[in-house]
Parts: structure tokens; C-alpha cells; sequence
């Protein structure tokens, strides 16, 4: 006896993932061409959708540049926020963060290449974001209140800028990825090998305590 065949499942809308699915594959674009050279189908193409599904979630290109834009930088300062810091000592709550930041910009170099983008685009998007701009002033906040904790412990020296100390980690750790290939190349140096990895981000953490020592 042939048994009835059961009705198709339900497909489950569900905007939200939709949308997180198109930034997700939007920032491999954007980071590997720039915003000039991404093109939305091709978006489309990989996500098997089409160029005007994109626009009915995000309306434009420029939209979906500024959403990566902004779900990048989002990224880092959640994982930033959640890493207790006031838990810990000031010279260790410094180590942890320096030693993250090393890390989350070697593990996400498409970050990286969205970050230099952005610089080349001279910060046009990156202007019309309110988020972006918040989420940087917690990420200095953050920085404030560790350097603040070691000048009244008697461990960090007074009269240093909080966002020069950001600046200066953040420099540290985005030119491991950003010069990755010409450094190596010009110095026949594998900057990829474990070895390599470790001791750059035990210098790099060794040169901002080292700063900010007494």
C-alpha cells in the first residue's frame, strides 16, 4: 500500500538571519575589493539569492557597506566588553586586553582590509554611523579606566592619553596583518609561523606595559 506523502515543511522567515547571512558574505566582498570593486551580484550569487532580495534588506550598496562597517566594528567591541577586565588587576587587566587586540586583528583580517578601506574612502562612511562612534568612545572608556586603576595603584605612570594609549595598541597589532606580506617578503621573515605569532604578541603586550610602567 503507498503511503501518503507528507505535506512540505513550513519555510521558516527569519529577517534577522537573513540579514546577518548578506553582511556575513558582504564583508568577504567589501574586504577583498574595496567598496568600489564589491559588486551586489555577486553577493547575491553566493548567497543564491537575488541582487534585489540585497536591496529590499538594505537598499542601496552604500547601506550594506555601512551595515558591515558597523557589524565589524560591533563585533570587537562586544567581545572587548566581555572581557571582565575590572576583574583584574591593572597591569594584568592591560596585558588581556593588549594580548586581544593582537589576536582579534590577526584572526579577522578581513577587519583589517575593511578598516584601510575605510581610511582610503577618508572615513565617509564611517562618519554617518552614530554606532560606530559609540562603540569606539566605550572601547576608550574601557582603556581609561584600566590606565586609571594602575596610576592609583602606583603602577602605570601619571599624565598619559587614553586615546593615544588606544591608538598605540591599536597600531601595534593592525600593522602585524596590514604589512604582513610586503614585512615578510622584504625581510625573509615568516611572521605566519606559531613561533612568530607568540613573540610578536608577547613584544607587543611587553612594549605598551613597558610605556606605561613607572
Amino acid at each position: 500500500m503507498t503511503q501518503p506523502v507528507p505535506p512540505p515543511k513550513t519555510r521558516t522567515n527569519d529577517p534577522q538571519r537573513t540579514r546577518a547571512d548578506i553582511i556575513e558574505v558582504a564583508t568577504r566582498e567589501f574586504a577583498e575589493k574595496g567598496f568600489a570593486g564589491a559588486r551586489i551580484d555577486l553577493i547575491a550569487e553566493a548567497m543564491r539569492t537575488s541582487k534585489r532580495m540585497i536591496y529590499y534588506y538594505f537598499g542601496s550598496k552604500e547601506s550594506l557597506y555601512l551595515a558591515v562597517l558597523e557589524d565589524a566594528y560591533g563585533r570587537i567591541r562586544q567581545i572587548e566588553s566581555e572581557l571582565q577586565l575590572d576583574d583584574l588587576e591593572p597591569v594584568e587587566a592591560l596585558r588581556t586586553l593588549v594580548a586581544f587586540t593582537v589576536d582579534y586583528q590577526r584572526a579577522n583580517p578581513d577587519f583589517i582590509r575593511l578598516v584601510m578601506n575605510e581610511n582610503m574612502l577618508r572615513g565617509v562612511f564611517l562618519a554617518q554611523s552614530k554606532s560606530i562612534q559609540q562603540r569606539n568612545a566605550t572601547a576608550i572608556g574601557a582603556v581609561q579606566a584600566v590606565y586609571q586603576r594602575g596610576v592609583t595603584a602606583g603602577v602605570f605612570r601619571p599624565g598619559i592619553d587614553a586615546v593615544d594609549l588606544h591608538m598605540s595598541i591599536s597600531a601595534l597589532s593592525f600593522f602585524n596583518v596590514a604589512n604582513n606580506h610586503t614585512f615578510s617578503l622584504i625581510f625573509k621573515c615568516d611572521l605566519d609561523s606559531p613561533q612568530a605569532i607568540d613573540a610578536r604578541r608577547a613584544n607587543v603586550v611587553e612594549m605598551v606595559l613597558r610605556y606605561v610602567g613607572v
